[in-house]
Formats: C-alpha cells, sequence, structure tokens
C-alpha cells in the first residue's frame, strides 16, 4: 500500500513501521529500493530498551532544509541505529506493528536473532 508523507509521519509517531522506497542516493551494486523498520515513537526510543537495544541517541544536528517540502520523513531506522531520510515519492508501507509490548516481542523473537547478512538481505529485498 502506497504511504503518504502525512500518513507515515502521523504513523511512526506510536509504531514501528516495515516500509520499502525508493532510494534516494542509488549505490552501486545495490538494489534501487530499500526496506527498512523505522519509527518515530519517542516514548519507544527512549526507553531503556530503546537506548540500549536499538542505540537511540537524540538528534543534535537538524536538517538545514524542510523535509516537508523535499517529501522526505526523517525517522529512526531500526537496523542501522541512524536516522535516514525516506523518499516519500514511492514509498509502500508493508506491515505494523505497535511501538509497545508487541514491538519487544517482535524483537526479541525476530530481529534480535538475526544475523547481519540476514538484516543486509531484509534491507535489500
Amino acid at each position: 500500500m502506497k504511504a503518504s508523507l502525512a500518513t507515515l509521519k502521523s504513523l511512526l509517531l506510536s509504531n514501528v513501521a516495515e516500509i520499502k522506497f525508493v532510494r534516494r542516493r542509488i549505490k552501486p551494486g545495490s538494489p534501487p529500493t530499500r526496506r527498512m523498520l523505522c519509527t518515530s515513537s519517542l516514548a519507544l526510543l527512549n526507553s531503556p530498551e530503546g537506548r540500549i537495544a536499538l542505540n537511540y541517541k537524540r538528534a543534535i544536528n537538524y536538517p538545514k532544509y524542510d523535509p516537508n517540502i523535499k517529501n522526505l520523513v526523517i525517522t529512526w531506522d531500526i537496523f542501522m541505529q541512524d536516522y535516514r531520510s525516506v523518499n516519500m515519492t514511492a514509498c509502500d508501507l508493508i506491515s505494523v506493528i505497535p511501538a509497545n509490548k508487541s514491538f519487544w516481542k517482535y524483537f526479541n523473537e525476530r530481529l534480535a536473532l538475526m544475523s547481519p547478512q540476514e538484516k543486509l538481505r531484509f534491507m535489500n529485498t
């Protein structure tokens, strides 16, 4: 399902989303799309688990541009453990997990067990 900028921004405030979007900068040898698990839920990110397991750190530098004008959503990338800009020109919403105990159950049962190669495969499919 295609996601709009407003919809994704709103959804990420209280959920973790699995999305697939067109890369802004194509990497040689990588597919033109990127898959990502992301959130903007400060309750999840600022929790003790979020700070440790997701390596969350509050943003220090903010963009010198308005992401809305460039049709970008800035959100926390769960695997890369950093902020990422998502190009909303072509963004598909694949699934949504509430940013609560449901996420941590999913994290502990699925994500924490993934190898670096499995995470890379996830991101590139």
